[in-house]
């Protein structure tokens, strides 16, 4: 049997604590060790109290990426659709007889493409 020692702690305290070691499933010594490795792997210290919380921070990163979503959005239909037309009518301009429309049902009418025996 391992040895045991005893910690001198406020009652309200050991209270507390006895109350989450059971919320968690597990026993006390169980506990103080999952705390105090969760302190060192993280470099925190319970004396100082953390500005950003991780919620926080994912609630900005959030509103980060919807931001950027929205400028390509902009982007997208301010920019390219209508460069796209532009290029489409001049395109349209130089060879009125072979547009887009007849190209494209010229190449599904043509047999001897690869793609037509698929």
């Amino acid at each position: 049997m391992k040895a045991k020692s005893r910690l001198q702690v406020k009652a309200s305290t050991a209270k507390r604590f006895r109350e989450f070691s059971k919320k968690n499933n597990s026993n006390q010594s169980e506990t103080l060790d999952l705390i105090l490795d969760f302190f060192e792997k993280n470099n925190l210290s319970p004396f100082e109290t953390l500005v950003p919380s991780k919620v926080s921070i994912e609630q900005l990163i959030k509103k980060r990426i919807d931001a950027v979503i929205a400028i390509l959005k902009d982007i997208e239909k301010k920019k390219i659709n209508p460069t796209l037309a532009i290029l489409e009518a001049l395109m349209e301009a130089a060879d009125p007889k072979n547009n887009y429309s007849n190209r494209k049902r010229d190449y599904e009418q043509d047999d001897t493409h690869p793609d037509f025996y698929k």
